[in-house]
């Protein structure tokens, strides 16, 4: 089935049963979905099978290569993406349907559905054993839209600026640790600080998505949702200028040097190595100056994608409009073939079993695997070229049919 279609397009449902009565696509969102799909994977399979991924940071000027570097850097627009977008969605819904109750329910209830899926199917995905519960980005986005679930109810723009003061002030809140909080520790841990929880001296879960930050996030994308409504070009422009802001701000704080980002950079031996350090910003849990320094280009981004057509817009946009389903499966299809690719080169594959835990916890039982960089971006080809054709399925079932059940898919 052909994917060219209007910016903007509306599925009717044949009754109540679905979780909201019209769906409406906004193309180029569906576009940077798919883009940010992409990009994501690539930075999967660099977690499985580049030789050098648990050695040391892809990031750091010291140790890592350009190619590297910008490899794992570019991946960085993946969460600010998909959370941005889920609010951006989200305001779509309530521009629809205008049944705030309506989209309150479905907020929280896909929220829960997302941290429950995120705890179970996802974390074992990771792994192939339930041995270490992973709570990332799927978890994230959920606690945002729970929390979004509540924002709603206020005007749009006390949403925006609660985004804004969010994105913008809760590195005030970094020298809070943990254990500064007696019993509220987890809480903020899970919260803002993260990092992993140990029962008995063993470590059962890991807060990779302190989802505080993301929370700002989706509150921004809800609050400038209006955007996405008016006419094409007067939104193209708006995010270019909005894009060209954030990425000015980076700039302006990254010189600054003194807030928005925990470590301040340095000048390193030579100009390449002084840029990546400049670029280096803190993910985990997502600064000031890494939300615009992601957000902004993904921002300028959209309307380039909004001009593709063809086979390249066919391609993002099969990823981009079934996303959670592209997300869960490509999990299991990558880790698979990295068990694959371990017993066809002679390794013992049991290192690919809690995966997650050896790879944070245990990186020495990772000495000695993965493969050289070139492989890696032959794997990435090689998974998005599976995962194509069970998306466009899923995509065309999910416009076949309006099962409520469809919509938490």
């Amino acid at each position: 089935m052909a994917y060219r279609a209007p910016s903007a397009s509306v599925i009717m449902a044949p009754n109540r049963s679905t979780s909201l009565l019209v769906l409406t696509r906004i193309e180029p969102v569906d576009l940077l979905r798919g883009l940010v799909i992409v990009l994501m994977v690539l930075d999967h399979v660099r977690d499985y099978f580049h030789a050098s991924a648990h050695a040391f940071d892809p990031l750091d000027p010291a140790q890592t290569t350009p190619l590297l570097y910008a490899t794992r850097w570019v991946t960085h627009l993946c969460a600010p993406g998909f959370v941005f977008l889920a609010g951006v969605s989200a305001w779509l819904q309530w521009d629809r349907h205008r049944d705030r109750a309506r989209l309150s329910r479905f907020l929280l209830t896909r929220g829960l559905w997302l941290v429950l899926l995120e705890l179970t199917v996802v974390s074992f995905g990771w792994a192939f054993t339930f041995g270490m519960v992973f709570m990332q980005v799927i978890w994230a986005i959920g606690w945002a839209m729970v929390a979004l679930a509540a924002l709603i109810w206020l005007p749009r723009q006390a949403v925006l600026a609660i985004g804004i003061a969010i994105i913008a002030g809760h590195n005030l809140l970094d020298p809070i640790e943990p254990e500064q909080l007696g019993a509220l520790s987890g809480l903020w841990t899970i919260m803002h600080e993260g990092g992993v929880f140990v029962h008995d001296g063993v470590p059962f879960a890991l807060a990779a998505y302190p989802f505080l930050p993301w929370i700002g996030v989706m509150a921004f994308g809800y609050g400038l949702g209006t955007i996405f409504t008016g006419p094409p070009d007067r939104r193209d422009r708006t995010l270019i200028v909005l894009g060209a802001a954030m990425i000015a701000l980076f700039v302006l704080l990254r010189l600054v040097n003194l807030y928005g980002d925990p470590e301040p950079w340095k000048v390193e031996g030579d100009a390449v190595r002084t840029v990546m350090a400049f670029l280096d910003v803190a993910k985990y849990p997502p600064s000031l100056m890494f939300i615009c320094a992601t957000l902004g280009p993904a921002l300028l981004l959209m309307p380039l994608l909004a001009r593709l057509r063809g086979p390249a817009a066919r391609f993002l946009l099969a990823f981009g409009s079934v996303p959670l389903f592209a997300y869960v499966l490509h999990i299991y299809i990558l880790h698979a073939l990295a068990i694959v690719a371990a017993v066809a080169t002679g390794h013992d594959p049991a290192y690919l079993i809690d995966f997650v835990g050896n790879f944070f916890l245990q990186p020495q039982l990772l000495e000695g695997t993965g493969y050289p960089l070139a492989i890696v971006y032959v794997v990435w080809l090689l998974v998005l070229a599976l995962l194509y054709p069970l998306c466009r399925y899923w995509s065309d079932l999910k416009r076949r049919r309006r099962d409520w059940w469809l919509s938490y898919l």
